[in-house]
This record gives C-alpha cells, sequence and structure tokens, in this order.
C-alpha cells in the first residue's frame, strides 16, 4: 500500500507550523501584562490569552498559503472544510492554565487526519525547545524527539504492568464521581501518579518516561496529536472502551499494548 499524498512533505510543513506558533507564543509567555479572557460562559474558568489566537492565526495562515485544499480544526477560530481529504487539527496552546502561570508544560497540538486515521502528530515546546512528532506512513512509523537541532528517535517503555507504572492526569477534579473512582483504582494500583502537565505527559510517555495518562472530557484538539506520535513511538491511545479517541471524549494512552490492557480492564466499566 502507498500513500497518495507525500507524507514527508507534509511532516516538515507541520514542523513549519509549529515554528509559527512558537513565534507567535513566546513573547506572551510570562510577560508581565499578559491579558486574559474568560470563555467560559457557566461560571467556571476557560482562559484564553492573545497568545493562543496569535498562535494559532499564525498556522493558519500558512496552511491558507501552502494547503487551500485541506480543512482546518482549530481551538480559537471557526471550523473550515477542505477539499483534499485532508483535515489539520490545532491547539495552539493547550496547557493555557500552565502558559499564564508561567509553567513550562504547554505545548502547540498539530494533528494531520486523512479521514480515516491521524497521520501526524506533534507536541511543540517553543519555551523548552523541545518538538515531539510522530508520523504513520502505509507501511512506516518513526517518532522522534527534536532538541537544540538534534533529531532522536523515541519509543515508548515496555513490559511495565500497573503495578510498576507511572501514571499521569491533568487534574483529577476533571473526572465526575464514577470516573474518579475508576482513575482511583488505577491510581492505587499504579506505583506512582503525578499530576498537572497537561499534553506533556503525553510527550512523556512517547519517549519512554511515563506509562499511562488517563483523562475525560478531551476536546479533538486536545487528543489527536497524541494518536499517531505515541502510536508511533510504540504505544496505542483509545477511549475507555477501547476505541477510537482522536476526535474527543475519554482516553487512555499507554506504553505497550499489555499495560493498556490493564487499564481498559477497569476503566471499560464505566
Amino acid at each position: 500500500m502507498s500513500d497518495t499524498f507525500d507524507l514527508a512533505a507534509l511532516a516538515s510543513l507541520a514542523g513549519r507550523l509549529a515554528d509559527a506558533a512558537g513565534a507567535a507564543a513566546l513573547p506572551h509567555f510570562r510577560a508581565a501584562n499578559l491579558a486574559t479572557d474568560d470563555k467560559d460562559q457557566t461560571g467556571g474558568f476557560d482562559p484564553v490569552t492573545a497568545g493562543d489566537r496569535e498562535a494559532e492565526a499564525a498556522m493558519r495562515a500558512v496552511l491558507r498559503k501552502e494547503r487551500p485544499d485541506d480543512g482546518v480544526f482549530g481551538e480559537e477560530e471557526a471550523r473550515t472544510f477542505g477539499t483534499s481529504g485532508l483535515t489539520w487539527i490545532l491547539d495552539p496552546i493547550d496547557g493555557t492554565r500552565a502558559f499564564i502561570s508561567g509553567l513550562p508544560v504547554w505545548g502547540t497540538l498539530i494533528a494531520l487526519d486523512d479521514g480515516a486515521r491521524g497521520r501526524i502528530g506533534v507536541i511543540d515546546q517553543p519555551h523548552i525547545g523541545e518538538r515531539f512528532m510522530g508520523v504513520l506512513g502505509a507501511d512506516t512509523a518513526r517518532a522522534s524527539l527534536t532538541h537544540n537541532g538534534n533529531e532522536t528517535p523515541i519509543t515508548t517503555r515496555q513490559g511495565v504492568r500497573l503495578a510498576d507504572a507511572t501514571v499521569f492526569t491533568t487534574d483529577p477534579y476533571l473526572f465526575n464521581a464514577r470516573e474518579s473512582a475508576l482513575f482511583d483504582t488505577i491510581r492505587g494500583r499504579a506505583r506512582l501518579t503525578r499530576y498537572g502537565v497537561d499534553c506533556y505527559a503525553y510527550a512523556l510517555l512517547a519517549m519512554g518516561q511515563v506509562d499511562l495518562v488517563v483523562e475525560t472530557d478531551l476536546a479533538a484538539y486536545d487528543i489527536a496529536s497524541h494518536v499517531p506520535l505515541i502510536t508511533a513511538a510504540g504505544g496505542i491511545v483509545t477511549d475507555w472502551s477501547g476505541g477510537d479517541c482522536r476526535w474527543g471524549g475519554r482516553a487512555v494512552a499507554a506504553g505497550s499494548a499489555a499495560l493498556h490492557a490493564e487499564a481498559l480492564e477497569i476503566l471499560s466499566t464505566i
């Protein structure tokens, strides 16, 4: 089987999108006068900054010039539908709460979807200077970390059971009562549980530092990039029933199929 598009060229473009987003977002990071708006109209807090808006606008400008026939689904602007069969899914700043707090665990998320599956996934952190990219070809897969201009292959950690696993979730208070009980079972059986690093937890899983990430109530732009990245690195990402989660909902990402099965045995009882 062969691809009908130039996946290498599209991966290069994904890197240029990350460059554009980083150039737009970084001037706002840790800025003394950073203004924050609240998108939540129900009494919660859903922050957005000029960094979010400008980073997405910068990526969309590149796509309008280089791939005008592709669809674009981003967090901050209206979705556009293309004619090519390819859709770019963009989160300009995943972890805006971290961003406005000065924590360097936020990142730009970029995914390319061909309508059947995610083909490219990028987690980029321009302040740290780390770019994680996974590319799924028709018959090939590669995942890498680029840091200070040096690109190295990355793989998930294999052979770890839940009893020895390191588990992450962004915020345990995002779970509802039933979800929280199931996550508590996971946490109680795992060796170590940590919180609060947003997309960076998935990057750590892809490079073999973390074994399991469990989350809920995700939008497509929160998770779409993680699926091809972690898959290319040797892991697996699904919803809590083992199905496709790239368009959002509950997600469980694991470094190996065996650990994923252990987690699903608990989580699929939702």
